[in-house]
């Protein structure tokens, strides 16, 4: 398992695949078999990280099918031009020259939030039921982000004190 060997939690794994994709998607110029075996990789850190987090059995089964559909998300728009996606806690947020892919963010599952002028993905369970207040700034702030930035697919953390 190669990939993410230094994978500790389920959001390493997230983020790293993210960053692998983008080095790696055929769209990108990688290949098909390079990337089913970083997939099967995905799937199995996912299942690692997991159990080391020692959740209920309801709480594994969300938490694999929350990693599947994370990896789909990312998959679907990893080739675009022109976009920042961003790990920022549990969602996704893509921004920059959006608006030329807005159909392919929709089908991939992501939402638009148009005070924050980006666009959104998370899965069912970090489902916000008050209306976000807080800019993507303060939600940077409070949760930290992963950037992969444009076609140099370079890594950046970025943590900020959480209050």
């Amino acid at each position: 398992m190669k990939w993410f060997n230094e994978c500790k939690s389920i959001e390493d794994v997230k983020a790293e695949y993210k960053r692998l994709a983008k080095l790696y998607h055929p769209d990108l110029g990688g290949d098909t078999a390079t990337m089913q075996e970083i997939n099967k990789a995905y799937a199995f850190a996912s299942a690692k990280a997991i159990k080391r987090a020692n959740l209920s059995e309801e709480e594994t089964e969300n938490e694999i099918l929350s990693s599947e559909a994370y990896r789909k998300a990312i998959e679907a728009i990893i080739y675009l031009d022109g976009i920042l996606i961003e790990l920022v806690g549990a969602w996704i947020w893509v921004t920059g020259n959006t608006r030329p892919n807005k159909e392919i963010l929709k089908a991939a599952g992501f939402l638009y939030a148009s005070k924050k002028v980006a666009w959104y993905f998370r899965t069912a369970e970090y489902k916000v039921s008050k209306g976000g207040k807080k800019s993507l700034d303060e939600i940077r702030e409070k949760y930290g982000s992963e950037v992969i930035n444009g076609n140099n697919a370079s890594r950046h953390k970025h943590h900020f004190l959480r209050s």
